[in-house]
């Protein structure tokens, strides 16, 4: 592997990196339900880890337009949107979910979410693909590697509304555009700061906070008296 790789190269191995690890548990399908989410949670770390060195092993030489063009690049302004964009995300996406309600009538429920709890439950070991590997990924690939390689020829908006879109796809959830703006929130956040590190603090976060919110509801309702 060359010692400076340009943003072009960086982007097309973060894409490659997380569609193998997306299609990891094929691999791992012939084997017992433990080994597969064991597997899988390791592939995510370990993607993540890969994608985490890439960056950090060509930050100097491998820059996109939306880090060159940023104005509140102090860590302070890193840590303070991130965080707070926790709880902005969240508030986006009970939004976008209220909407969608009140047009279809149907309740906002995520049978993703659902489907990764039920998978934590089975194996706590999950959660750490969910918090951390899964996140850390995701924005490398749907807001740094994506708007990377498409803003030069679409400008910064364009790249961002792509990128969003193939973020909701990915998900196969059914709400589209639930996970639309939540992506191009987080695309927001990573602009305003020129670091990928926001949007990564942002997404952790709030994934974080969702997987525990549906584990207390979890327990709470086997606890409850019939």
């Amino acid at each position: 592997m060359p010692k400076n790789m340009s943003i072009k190269n960086i982007s097309f191995s973060m894409i490659l990196i997380y569609g193998l690890v997306f299609f990891s548990p094929y691999i791992f399908r012939p084997f017992s339900p433990d080994i597969v989410i064991a597997g899988t949670t390791f592939t995510y770390i370990l993607g993540a880890a890969l994608m985490i060195w890439l960056y950090i092993k060509n930050k100097n030489t491998a820059v996109t337009m939306v880090e060159q063009e940023a104005k509140l690049t102090s860590p302070v302004f890193i840590f303070l949107l991130g965080v707070s964009g926790i709880f902005l995300a969240m508030i986006i996406q009970a939004i976008v979910f209220g909407i969608e309600t009140a047009i279809t009538g149907v309740p906002p429920s995520s049978q993703n979410t659902q489907n990764i709890i039920a998978v934590i439950l089975a194996n706590p070991l999950f959660i750490l693909a969910t918090t951390i590997g899964g996140p850390i990924m995701e924005e490398f690939v749907f807001r740094r590697s994506l708007i990377g390689l498409t803003e030069s020829y679409t400008g910064f908006w364009i790249a961002a509304i792509i990128s969003s879109s193939l973020f909701s796809v990915i998900h196969q959830d059914g709400h589209f555009f639930v996970y639309f703006f939540m992506g191009f929130f987080f695309a927001l956040l990573y602009k305003m700061t020129g670091k990928i590190w926001t949007s990564i603090i942002a997404h952790c976060g709030m994934n974080t906070l969702v997987v525990i919110a549906q584990l207390i509801m979890h327990y709470a309702n086997i606890e409850l008296p019939k």
